[in-house]
């Protein structure tokens, strides 16, 4: 169909391309609508569920060309040096001062515990009709003022207006949406076989119901202060339950504002209880009594290795489950028989690499190609990382393609690792140094970087990197390109481009990675799949149907038959083996029949089985 004969006339070839556009356009997404919005949401214009409409401010510091004061030097730890119960917060693309915020202290953290639990009690008892009222509400206002919401969080994260509708709206609104579709049905009582033994099995049924948990806790990192933040809560409350985000003190200003201007508006324009979400913000020193709080049922952590090994030791002290998300060493596996796609393929590196100053734990680490597909891809990612512009769209009229990292307290680290790479022979093509921006001379701004002919020997090959630093490896085979995917201590995400769907998916079996996208990049995020990493890259899983389960009591309940419970029989204890036990040696004979009647495979057996049954006095 797709195939064109140009000695056509004219007319025929529109109509061979508006056919072809028909079939795989057309129908493909008038098929889309109807799963969606009709065949598996019958409740989307009940108006029981419809939004409610909010109103809430935005910050004046989140405007365009906002003339705020800048902090000389910044305050790289967040911490006020005259009140140590102070957090500074500001805009790292600009130096631009946010305010100063308190610190939640311990008896804060305890309040905000116990607020939490008063109001989870009713909401546990709320319909699913209201919670996806609430969802609703929530994706009204963040599909209505993207602009306002992506500005607030680029302001305090320093990335791209187009990264944060990218990265933090669009993924957001994706995850409402499939709660709003799927979460009655994941969270209603799964219906379970029941016993395998033949007897017991034709007298009782099993299911497993999904209680909420109580008050849960997500411990959430800086880089998508939207996204990371959002997602928790909105898991959390579909769910029946009552959540405490702690946040980054890099990102407290935003928070603040997603927390308790919009989120709290939401909860109230339906008379919710505000205080079903809570945000606390402290110090180090602070955070164990937070995670060791016996008032928490369940952790979400999102965050580096080091301070994960702090959080699971505190939960340790209750026995509070975790499910713990780290970095990861993502690779990036580009087959020869895709080389005539470099150009395609070079903008989805370019995307996956540089998205948000390359602070993504599922970006692009590591670009593994095969020779061909490595030659193309290296003179085409040559040119386009030399013409990437960095620097704050919200305020700035140029063109901007890289926002600014969070901080600069990596930087040496980043240099670092660079220096050693190139030490070993690898060649560095663009980039390479931390970059004082003429109109920003106080933001935290690294150059986009392109190291090419990098190898495992080389501490870029095996570290996270977190940064806008593209590394790229050559592999002779397509065994070599996976061991060398594997090779590292992370196993979070990756990527396979190839023509032999097969391949790929034979490829995506050896990787040692919690999550493989087959020719795309992290999509498995986007289609709300449960997410995480294996390896040093954490455990557990969040989003999807996994993730709703997983914030949930899975109680086990098992019952008579319906028909059984219909004419009134009930489970009694047969004479023979009941205490005190009169002839043991009958009560012996009773239950080996009922094991080899309930589970022998040949017939014979059964019946002579069944004829014990009957002896022994069963």
């Amino acid at each position: 169909m797709i195939a064109i004969d140009f000695k056509f006339e004219t007319w025929q070839w529109q109509y061979q391309i508006s056919t072809t556009f028909f079939v795989f356009g057309i129908v493909p997404s008038l098929y889309y609508l109807y799963e969606r919005y009709v065949s598996k949401q019958p409740n989307r214009y009940n108006n029981l569920e419809a939004p409610m409409k909010l109103q809430v401010p935005v910050p004046e510091e989140a405007k365009p060309h906002w003339k705020g004061k800048r902090l000389y030097p910044p305050n790289l730890s967040t911490r006020v040096v005259s009140d140590p119960t102070k957090i500074q917060c500001y805009c790292p693309a600009t130096g631009q001062s946010l305010g100063v915020l308190p610190a939640t202290t311990r008896d804060g953290m305890d309040l905000q515990i116990a607020n939490a639990t008063k109001a989870q009690v009713e909401w546990a008892k709320s319909s699913f009709i209201l919670r996806r009222k609430l969802l609703r509400t929530l994706n009204a206002f963040i599909v209505g003022h993207q602009a306002e919401i992506a500005s607030v969080a680029c302001r305090d994260s320093g990335k791209t207006k187009v990264d944060a509708s990218m990265g933090e709206i669009m993924v957001t609104l994706e995850k409402i949406n499939w709660i709003i579709a799927h979460g009655e049905k994941a969270l209603r009582p799964s219906q379970r076989p029941g016993p395998a033994n033949l007897l017991i099995g034709m007298m009782k049924n099993g299911e497993v119901r999904y209680e909420p948990m109580g008050v849960v806790a997500a411990l959430v990192s800086w880089n998508y202060p939207f996204h990371n933040l959002l997602g928790p809560v909105i898991a959390a409350l579909f769910t029946g339950n009552a959540i405490v985000v702690k946040c980054s003190e890099q990102v407290y200003w935003s928070s603040k504002w997603f927390v308790e201007e919009l989120i709290h508006t939401a909860l109230k324009s339906l008379q919710l209880d505000p205080n079903l979400v809570q945000l606390t913000c402290c110090f180090p020193e602070d955070a164990d009594h937070f995670t060791s709080h016996p008032g928490l049922s369940h952790i979400t952590f999102i965050g580096s290795k080091p301070v994960a090994h702090k959080v699971v030791q505190a939960a340790a002290k209750e026995l509070t489950p975790c499910v713990v998300e780290l970095g990861g060493k993502d690779s990036f596996i580009v087959l020869d028989d895709v080389a005539k796609s470099a150009d395609r393929l070079s903008s989805i590196i370019m995307r996956g690499t540089f998205q948000s100053a390359g602070q993504n734990c599922i970006g692009i680490e590591r670009v593994i190609c095969l020779p061909k597909s490595y030659e193309k891809l290296v003179d085409i990612l040559s040119k386009r990382v030399k013409s990437l512009r960095v620097g704050s769209d919200i305020d700035q009229l140029d063109e901007i393609d890289m926002g600014a990292m969070i901080s600069d307290n990596r930087f040496p680290q980043i240099e670092a690792l660079i220096g050693d790479a190139v030490s070993k022979g690898a060649k560095l093509i663009a980039g390479g140094k931390a970059y004082q921006h003429p109109n920003y001379p106080q933001g935290h701004y690294f150059e986009p970087t392109l190291l090419v002919d990098v190898d495992s020997s080389m501490n870029i090959a095996n570290e996270e990197v977190f940064g806008p630093v593209l590394t790229m490896m050559k592999a002779s085979t397509v065994d070599e390109a996976i061991s060398l995917a594997n090779s590292t201590e992370y196993g979070l995400g990756a990527s396979i481009f190839g023509n032999d769907f097969n391949q790929c998916s034979d490829i995506a079996n050896k990787l040692k990675s919690g999550n493989v996208a087959i020719n795309d990049f992290a999509t498995f995020y986007v289609a709300q799949l449960p997410f995480g990493g294996i390896k040093k890259s954490g455990y557990g899983k969040f989003g999807g149907e996994e993730g709703l389960t997983g914030l949930c009591v899975a109680k086990s309940i098992v019952m008579d038959k319906p028909l059984l419970r219909l004419i009134g029989l009930a489970t009694s204890i047969p004479p023979v083996i009941d205490y005190p036990i009169q002839d043991g040696k009958k009560a012996w004979g009773f239950v080996s029949a009922l094991n080899s009647a309930g589970y022998e495979f040949k017939v014979w057996n059964i019946i002579k089985a069944f004829k014990k049954l009957a002896k022994s006095g069963g």
